[in-house]
C-alpha cells in the first residue's frame, strides 16, 4: 500500500470512529427506552386528533379522553370473541395497576358506528369496566380518528344476515399520554400482568421526569 492510500485509509477511519462517537453522544434521547417491550419507534406517528362522542352523547375530542396515561382499543360491540377477550385483559391490566395507585384509563373506540350506537357503546363499556370510556360517532369521525392510529378495518362482504355481519380489525391497544403522545402498543399475546408491568414502567418514568 502506498502512503497515499494508507493516509487515506486512514483518514476514512478516524472520520467513521469519530462520527460514530459523534452520534452516540448526540443520538435523541428516548427516556422510555427501558420500558419497551416491543420494537416500537419512540415519537412515531400513531395518535392524533380526533372528534368522537361518548357514551353519554357528548362529544369529546383527544384532549377530553386523554388526560392522562390511556390504554386505547378500537373494536366493535357484536365482535363475537376478539373484542371482549382484548378489552377484559385491558381492564384487567387496569385493575392491576390501580392496585399500585397508578391510574390508567380504559378506552374503546368503535370501527362500527352503524351498529355502535354512544348508548351501545355506554352498555359494552361498563360491561367491561367502570372506567371504561366508550367513543363513537359518525363514519367520517370514526375513519379519521382510526387513520390517526393506523387502524386497519372493513366490513365483512356479503354477509348471510345483513345484520350480524362481521368486521375485519387490527387488534392492537396503544399506550398514550397527554404529553408524550403514543408510547407503545401491545399486540393480543401479553398477559394482564404482563401489560401492567409494562405500563408501571412508563408510569415510573413520567412520573420522575
Amino acid at each position: 500500500m502506498n502512503r497515499i492510500a494508507l493516509f487515506t485509509t486512514a483518514a476514512v477511519i478516524s472520520v467513521g470512529i469519530g462520527g460514530g462517537a459523534y452520534y452516540m453522544l448526540n443520538r435523541p434521547s428516548d427516556i422510555f427506552e427501558q420500558c419497551r417491550t416491543t420494537s416500537t419507534v419512540a415519537n412515531a406517528n400513531i395518535g392524533g386528533p380526533f372528534e368522537l362522542v361518548n357514551q353519554n352523547g357528548e362529544t369529546v375530542t383527544e384532549k377530553d379522553v386523554i388526560d392522562d396515561l390511556t390504554l386505547v382499543y378500537f373494536g366493535y360491540t357484536f365482535c363475537p370473541d376478539v373484542c371482549p377477550f382484548d378489552t377484559a385483559r385491558n381492564a384487567e391490566a387496569v385493575e392491576l395497576l390501580e392496585q399500585q395507585g397508578i391510574m390508567v384509563k380504559p378506552v374503546m373506540i368503535t370501527i362500527d358506528p352503524a351498529r355502535d350506537t354512544p348508548e351501545a357503546m355506554g352498555d359494552f363499556a361498563s360491561y367491561i369496566h367502570p372506567r371504561m370510556v366508550g367513543l363513537s360517532g359518525t363514519d367520517a369521525q370514526v375513519k379519521a380518528a382510526a387513520k390517526a392510529y393506523q387502524v386497519y378495518f372493513a366490513k365483512e362482504q356479503e354477509p348471510e344476515d345483513p345484520e350480524f355481519y362481521l368486521m375485519e380489525h387490527s387488534t392492537f391497544t396503544y399506550l398514550m399520554h397527554p404529553d408524550y403522545g403514543f408510547l407503545q402498543f401491545f399486540g393480543r399475546a401479553p398477559r394482564a400482568n404482563e401489560m401492567a408491568k409494562t405500563v408501571a414502567c412508563y408510569a415510573d418514568v413520567i412520573e420522575n421526569n
